[in-house]
């Protein structure tokens, strides 16, 4: 229905919007947009990779400590990363603080300082808490490509760096064509970092067109091609996941044990400082500023403003997680009962929100909603003389709608994972002791699917916590959110008002990254078996 609504409202928007877009607008915005997704994705790859294939290959100093510690950064929404950066670079800072401090200068015009408000500092943001997407996707690829291949190009006379290029990333290409997409989206859906670092893209021109401009039709256009280039990524992404099954399901089979190759002492601890940069920029860096703002504002706890907006995120969050977690079941639950490509194709078309920037698809969400809202107080003062309001566009359920739409896809994605680890035979087997299929989903399967049940309820709780354009464009008047109320306050300068509803996400926000160390556990297990190659 949101994509619906924004191609019918694009549609009305008349030859002379378009070509207002296409002359004053879009060029500079799509140049933006097309060098930040750019630059991000090529810094984030970078990152990414390297970090992942030392990790993966090497044994050096503090390497389990770092393996774990480079997921941290997926803890910091991308909006708080530059509201930290903003104030540790900035003239009062501490960086040119000790600039002025260590070379004798006074004022602004003695030295030259890049200016993180700019395209470059927002590509240093986005790029220090984006770069996991790549990190994770390639290091389960290095850990699924086996040994094999490795092994017979080591013997052959490759050395570490040869294997890397000609082995390990061309076997890795769909995973990191995967974290990209993923990078590249989030990229897109940002607009509280970009607005604050001075970089318009095409997100931006959707916020400023419709609610500083006042022009509807304006925005729906900008989103309907912002629409077109989010499915060119889903597009990508899907054929290169599927590429990706293929050579899992061909090298989960030839994985065997294997050593590490330990590096020389100067290599190794060149390899640690590599590896700590992307944790330092990341996740060091905005918990100590807004740290430390917090801790000397920690009498603001008991604000009546920060209470009421922990309430309004609360109220939202769980309203998100309980609707996505009923149909996400279902979504999986029937593709497992009775799989077909119909069944497969409407949980596809369910599960795409997650695609769709927080801006586009605040429209889309808004507009069918209001147009049903002013249908309905139409009849109702036609008929029985009673206006209802704004029952739906006018309340938090457009925002509750709008990020259970987005957040769909996590929710069926984890429990779709947990059911596949349960065998088919399972629900044969109930079937054959007298089990009806009501009675084998509620006495067999629910029990063994509650794990990753929960997980994807906490999931969508915490993306719908930190969740900020969609939020800030649907939310009624005097109603803030934790993510909204940091937004107010850093919008008006007042950052270190803003440190304790941005801690509070940045806390909340670190659940799911130990859920993902979990996994990367049973890795360190195994590592403590292998053998150490010279």
């Amino acid at each position: 229905m949101p994509l619906i609504a924004i191609f019918c409202i694009a549609a009305t928007g008349g030859t002379d919007g378009w070509r207002h877009l296409l002359v004053n607008v879009l060029p500079r915005a799509g140049e933006q947009t097309v060098m930040l997704i750019g630059l991000t994705g090529l810094m984030t790859a970078c990152f990414g990779i390297l970090t992942a294939w030392l990790v993966s290959t090497f044994q050096f100093p503090l390497r389990r400590l770092l393996a774990f510690a480079l997921v941290l950064p997926l803890a910091i929404p991308s909006y708080l990363a530059a509201y930290a950066f903003g104030e540790f670079l900035d003239f009062t800072g501490p960086v040119q603080t000790a600039v002025r401090t260590l070379f004798g200068y006074h004022t602004v015009h003695d030295y030259w300082f890049p200016d993180v408000r700019s395209l470059g500092g927002a590509v240093l943001v986005l790029s220090s808490v984006l770069y996991p997407y790549v990190y994770l996707s390639v290091r389960a690829a290095f850990g699924l490509q086996g040994r094999f291949a490795t092994e017979a190009a080591r013997t052959l006379g490759a050395g570490s760096l040869r294997i890397f290029l000609s082995v390990q990333l061309p076997m890795a290409r769909p995973a990191i064509i995967i974290g990209l997409a993923l990078v590249m989206m989030e990229t897109l859906n940002d607009i509280g970092a970009v607005e604050y670092l001075g970089v318009r893209t095409l997100t931006f021109a959707i916020y400023e067109t419709w609610l500083n401009r006042g022009n509807l039709a304006g925005a729906t256009q900008i989103a309907s091609v912002l629409v077109i280039i989010v499915a060119a990524l889903i597009i990508i992404e899907r054929k290169s996941r599927s590429r990706q099954r293929f050579t899992a399901a061909k090298s989960t089979a030839m994985t065997q044990r294997f050593g590490l190759k330990q590096l020389p002492a100067g290599r190794g601890w060149a390899a640690t400082a590599f590896c700590l940069l992307p944790i330092l920029s990341g996740f060091a860096i905005p918990v100590l500023v807004l740290g430390g703002y917090a801790f000397k504002r920690i009498d603001a706890l008991s604000d009546t403003k920060l209470l009421k907006a922990l309430a309004h995120s609360l109220e939202v969050s769980m309203s998100a997680a309980l609707i996505t977690l009923v149909c996400g079941f279902i979504f999986a639950y029937v593709q497992r009962a009775n799989a077909s490509s119909a069944s497969r194709s409407i949980s596809r078309i369910g599960s795409l929100g997650y695609g769709i920037p927080g801006t586009v698809l605040a429209i889309g969400v808004l507009l069918p909603l209001s147009a049903f809202d002013n249908a309905l107080d139409g009849f109702l003062r036609l008929h029985l003389n009673y206006s209802t309001g704004l029952l739906l566009s006018g309340t938090a359920f457009a925002i509750v709608y709008a990020h259970s739409v987005r957040f769909m896809t996590l929710s069926e994605g984890t429990i779709d994972a947990g059911f596949q680890k349960l065998s088919p035979h399972l629900d044969m087997a109930a079937r054959t002791l007298g089990r009806n299929r009501l009675q084998t989903l509620v006495n067999v399967l629910l029990p063994n699917i509650r794990p990753a049940a929960v997980t994807a309820a906490l999931l969508v709780f915490i993306e719908s916590l930190k969740e900020l354009p969609a939020t800030i464009m649907l939310r009624p008047f005097n109603f803030n959110t934790l993510a909204t109320l940091v937004y107010e306050d850093a919008s008006r300068s007042k950052v270190q008002d803003a440190s304790i509803p941005a801690l509070i996400i940045i806390l909340a926000g670190l659940i799911p990254v130990l859920l993902v160390s979990r996994s990367l556990d049973h890795d360190h297990a195994q590592e403590k078996r292998q053998p150490k190659l010279p």
